[in-house]
């Protein structure tokens, strides 16, 4: 015996509301879908000491468009912006502001952490061929077996460690994501995780997105050198990790073996992991890169980050690895599954080109470097900057405090409204912003002629107080 039921359905039809653009302020509450300009170097962070700072924010509307239908009388309903705990804190940037006074002014762009030319042709020739062999689906998950291999003979010509491609080398898109996966692949909520300030700040956004507790130890001018009396004070059993970059943005300092050792020793002791961020490995120009995997007793606790975008100017392919032993390894691709699951497929097999480079390349990559170093720095010490060292990365940092505002955000506003050059202040780099208040952040990775007219332009308008 079979019952037939006869269901009715009722459909209303769907009315597609008529939406209108956000108007905004002079900041961009910071979303995926708001990126209508480029942020600072990648860094998206958030300052919110400043009384200055505050009063401007106070302008942010923080609620969305109302939706109207015609067939009611026109109405605002107003919803609050929503956001998880977790990432409250860095829902706001200066970069955004930053952004839209040096497009006003035609500043000079010192601050964004990306160059302005293009990277080898090579390397660039090598992604064509690879669409063009239609290379375009997606890749294996965690990295096209030839790029695995790749990153795997690199990383032997500068550790000497021999590493499995298969097994210890994952792709990841940009660094930024290897960060991520290895905090939320191996950070349990209420792990402690030492970092060191100022540091790029997708490690905080990332850890408390983890859950992680988060415990800093300041580096200080004019070395930022590692206070290691702090740093043994501070490491215990009771932590799960240490996060390091070396060579280190902003401060552009390279941890020195002595350093390198007293850590690795700590965690060893400790039982403690490292996370070792060197992006910039490429770019050491005053002393070697150690990297903290190579150090006797270390692989086997390390997860060493890196990526393609800096060496080879090409930040927008966003290539990056987790180089880990499989016990780590399988944590960081657990989390690497579920947030990209695999990376643009032709660019890998570009980037397996670029990895292959003779040594030639690197050398002639550092010349080109120190010189553009050599133009800024002689050039803010001319200017009337203190200008603390600089032994890797691209960036310089400076004392603006000789000019008379009354910290870096109101110094780099004033920068380049009067004088028309971006520079990054670095209180945002920071847990406390107080610490970076004295401190600003300038790049090279710009042109020659591009550095030259932004020193001029400052000799020329930059007046001390």
């Amino acid at each position: 015996m079979h019952m037939s039921l006869a269901i009715q359905c009722t459909w209303t039809p769907l009315q597609m509301p008529r939406l209108r653009p956000p108007s905004f302020g002079p900041f961009l509450l910071h979303s995926p879908h708001t990126n209508f300009f480029p942020s600072f170097g990648g860094i998206r962070s958030r300052i919110t000491t400043y009384p200055s700072f505050m009063a401007a924010m106070s302008t942010v509307s923080t609620q969305k468009e109302p939706v109207l239908n015609e067939d009611e009388p026109t109405q605002k309903t107003l919803q609050p912006s929503q956001v998880a705990q977790r990432l409250e804190k860095f829902k706001t940037t200066i970069f955004t502001q930053m952004s839209m006074l040096a497009i006003k002014h035609g500043a000079i762009n010192l601050g964004q952490g990306f160059p302005n030319f293009d990277g080898p042709e090579f390397v660039k020739e090598a992604a064509i061929e690879a669409i063009k062999a239609g290379k375009n689906q997606y890749a294996r998950g965690y990295g096209v077996p030839d790029l695995n291999s790749a990153i795997s003979e690199r990383f032997k010509k500068d550790t000497g460690l021999v590493v499995d491609p298969e097994k210890e080398v994952t792709v990841t898109s940009g660094c930024t994501e290897a960060i991520a996966a290895t905090m939320l692949g191996l950070i349990n909520p209420g792990d402690e995780v030492i970092v060191f300030a100022p540091f790029y700040d997708s490690y905080e956004a990332t850890l408390s997105m983890a859950g992680a507790k988060i415990k800093c130890i300041t580096l200080r001018p004019p070395n930022f050198s590692v206070p290691l009396d702090e740093l043994k004070s501070t490491i215990s059993k009771n932590t799960r990790a240490v996060l390091i970059n070396t060579p280190h943005n902003p401060t552009g300092k390279m941890f020195t073996r002595e350093e390198l050792n007293t850590i690795a020793s700590l965690c060893i002791e400790n039982d403690v992991l490292v996370f070792t961020d060197e992006v910039y490995d490429k770019l050491a120009f005053e002393m070697d890169h150690i990297s903290m995997a190579s150090l006797p007793g270390m692989y086997e606790r390390t997860v060493t980050l890196n990526s393609l975008g800096k060496t080879f100017s090409l930040t927008g392919w966003k290539i990056g690895w987790a180089i880990a032993p499989p016990h780590l390894t399988w944590g960081v691709r657990q989390a690497h599954s579920f947030l990209t699951f695999a990376t643009c497929t032709p660019m890998q097999h570009a980037a397996a080109a670029a990895l292959r480079a003779p040594e030639s390349y690197y050398e002639e990559l550092k010349r080109d470097y120190s010189a553009k170093k050599a133009i800024l720095v002689e050039g803010l010490k001319a200017v009337g900057f203190k200008v603390y060292p600089s032994s890797g990365t691209y960036f310089v940092v400076v004392d603006h405090t000789p000019f008379g505002q009354e910290n870096d955000v109101a110094f780099c506003e004033y920068l380049i409204t009067e004088v028309g050059v971006v520079a990054i202040p670095t209180s945002v780099f920071y847990l406390n912003p107080e610490d970076g208040k004295n401190l600003v952040r300038f790049t090279f990775c710009k042109d020659e002629g591009t550095l030259r007219s932004a020193v001029e332009r400052m000799k020329e308008k930059l007046l001390r107080k």
